[in-house]
């Protein structure tokens, strides 16, 4: 059996957008006939040039290759151009690939992915959500609103969740890190106070941060909400900043968690050199695919380390966490996304059920993508599939952050 054709979809999730502005999924086909899904968590370049770098890193280094050797072509794609070097895009196009080779494997033996892992270790996984806005609230005033935050979070947690993630202390800008600004530290302690309030002890507060501040002004804003007892304080330095992670672990009483722009086996260790206890959580469509989230997870598990891979794309990269996650001895918990998009996207497939995920049974990822639905949302926009703001953070008034949405004015042109 050998790896023959390829197929790259990117397709649009309707307003408001939860997930991003657009996912690229990947369909590859044996010589054989079975087909397998991938999903590229790549951002630093627009689709269709990321489309070039799919197809040539499959061209160059996984055509004609048995399916079954996903470390051979990690090595050749990890290697290409004499750098051995981890490269965010080439690793982002291999890591979607090396999903749907698994996928394919799983559909030739009849078995789910996560037996082939070293098998069922979780009979259930326990998901995190984002609080999103609820169907009566203003999209744009709810990054900014301890109340609404709140309503939601005890909405989820009517669900069956038991953790929920916020991230008030934005923007997340193209000059980070830098110190938090009064308006932040506020938002930040009076969101943490409102959510603890509305879910009691049946929550674990996750606060989310993306590598927006100096290893001080971490250390300033973990100090602030340390009384509400978060279950962790997120990326709270920029992902290349390991020594300024570590001055934050060792002043910090709240637990730290990173990962998710991460790229490859040796960044996540230089992480746990340096501060051993953090939680680690990669993005699998960015950090190699499976097998290195394989070894990443064995990584944490021998430093005393849980894990709790990320998600902020659409359902194939989900099903690829369940399947590592299940087969995981140190797993904390899966990121999830509920709307209806991503489910209609897998037929429904997997579900999350009172907060909890069941590794499915069936072969591959337990899933298929339903490519009609796929090609009619198709991306048409010139923007990033997250993008970061262009001017240096501002003093003198609240950020009025949207967090993890495209603007309003996005969502109301769509």
């Amino acid at each position: 059996m050998k790896l023959s054709d390829l197929d790259i979809i990117v397709t649009a999730p309707p307003a408001p957008g939860w997930g991003g502005r657009y996912w690229i999924l990947v369909k590859l086909t044996t010589d054989t006939g079975i087909t397998g899904w991938g999903e590229c968590y790549a951002a630093s370049v627009g689709p269709d040039a990321m489309k070039v770098v799919i197809r040539d890193v499959f061209d160059r280094h996984m055509a004609g290759e048995s399916p079954e050797n996903v470390e051979l072509m990690f090595r050749r794609a990890y290697s290409a151009g004499f750098t051995q070097r981890p490269d965010l895009t080439v690793m982002g196009a291999f890591s979607g690939l090396e999903i749907a080779c698994w996928d394919i494997l799983g559909k030739d033996r009849d078995r789910p992915v996560w037996a082939l892992l070293g098998g069922r270790v979780q009979e259930r996984l326990r998901a995190y959500t984002y609080l999103y806005p609820l169907p009566h609230h203003d999209i744009s005033e709810f990054w900014s609103s301890p109340d609404m935050a709140a309503e939601t979070a005890a909405a989820r947690v009517e669900d069956g969740y038991t953790a929920v993630k916020f991230d008030p202390a934005g923007p997340y800008t193209i000059m980070g890190g830098h110190q938090p600004s009064q308006f932040d530290v506020d938002l930040s302690v009076h969101m943490c106070a409102a959510i603890r309030n509305a879910v009691g002890s049946s929550a674990d507060l996750l606060f989310g941060t993306h590598g927006q501040f100096t290893a001080a002004g971490a250390i300033r804003l973990g100090e602030a909400i340390s009384a509400y007892d978060p279950l962790w304080f997120e990326e709270p330095v920029p992902p290349d900043d390991v020594e300024g992670l570590a001055t934050v672990a060792a002043s910090c009483l709240v637990p730290l968690a990173t990962g998710e722009r991460l790229t490859t086996l040796a960044e996540f260790s230089s992480v746990l050199r340096a501060a051993p206890a953090t939680i680690l959580q990669p993005a699998l469509g960015r950090a190699g695919g499976l097998w290195q989230g394989r070894k990443i997870s064995a990584l944490a598990e021998a430093h005393g380390t849980q894990f709790a891979p990320h998600l902020y794309a659409g359902p194939v990269e989900w099903a690829a966490n369940i399947h590592l996650a299940t087969s995981c001895p140190n797993t904390l918990m899966i990121e999830t996304i509920e709307t209806s998009f991503h489910n209609a996207l897998i037929g429904g497939s997997i579900t999350v059920e009172q907060g909890h995920v069941r590794p499915p049974e069936g072969p591959g990822l337990g899933i298929e993508v339903d490519e009609d639905l796929a090609r009619a949302h198709p991306f048409t926009g010139e923007m990033l599939h997250l993008e970061m703001q262009k001017s240096a953070h501002q003093y003198q008034h609240p950020s009025g952050f949207e967090g993890g949405a495209p603007s309003v004015k996005e969502a109301n042109e769509s």
